[in-house]
């Protein structure tokens, strides 16, 4: 796509190659990550070859295309230098990496955003990320989840509920870091305290991170 129409979250210059990759989902891909964002490569074609050696791995699976996309909570590990990075937002709305340690990389939270019955008494928890479990915990749509990325399963449920510690994910108060002081279920709505102002928000908007 063309530079000028990157998603306003993508921490990218507005001058520079007239094209850039197109992500394959609602995140980041990994090729701006690595060349772009962090500077690891020079090119297109030094990352391609990283992840021929499969030297990229995303939340603990091996990448096998540059366009596969970061999610919000999503762990880079450099395999090579056994660093990894997870995907954020900044308070200013945009992507940004941060680095963390080993046992931060073996969980990530993610929301959810879908849950069905089916057949055998279990639930398809649908999440933010595009991961999809079948489980029996107690959860409900806008709740989030901690996931062992080593199990490959939910180890947590972090209901939304009033004092929960949430992250802005929409609307224009993105990227701020609140706690939910009242949640009106009627209007779909939570009213939120950051540090310095309050303010209503979509339920829909808010992770819960606590």
């Amino acid at each position: 796509m063309k530079r000028q129409e990157v998603p306003d979250n993508w921490p990218l210059a507005r001058k520079g190659t007239t094209f850039v990759v197109k992500n394959n989902s609602s995140g980041i891909p990994v090729l701006v990550v690595v060349r772009d964002i962090m500077a690891l490569a020079q090119n297109k074609r030094e990352v391609k070859k990283a992840i021929h050696k499969k030297d990229l791995l995303i939340s603990g699976k091996a990448v096998n295309d540059e366009h596969k996309s970061l999610e919000l909570y999503d762990i880079l590990t450099i395999v090579p230098s056994k660093k990894n990075y997870r995907l954020v937002l900044t308070e200013k709305g945009k992507y940004a990496v941060e680095e963390i340690d080993e046992k931060q990389a073996k969980t990530k939270i993610s929301k959810i955003v879908g849950k069905k019955s089916i057949v055998g008494k279990k639930t398809q928890i649908n999440l933010l990320d595009g991961r999809n479990y079948l489980s029996d915990v107690k959860c409900k749509v806008n709740d989030s989840v901690v996931l062992d990325l080593e199990k490959n399963t939910i180890s947590k449920i972090l209901p939304i509920k009033e004092k929960s510690k949430v992250l802005v994910i929409g609307g224009k108060h993105v990227g701020v870091n609140a706690k939910i002081t009242k949640i009106m279920p009627e209007d779909k709505m939570a009213e939120v305290e950051a540090t310095d102002k309050t303010f209503n928000v979509l339920i829909k908007h808010l992770m819960i991170l606590a």
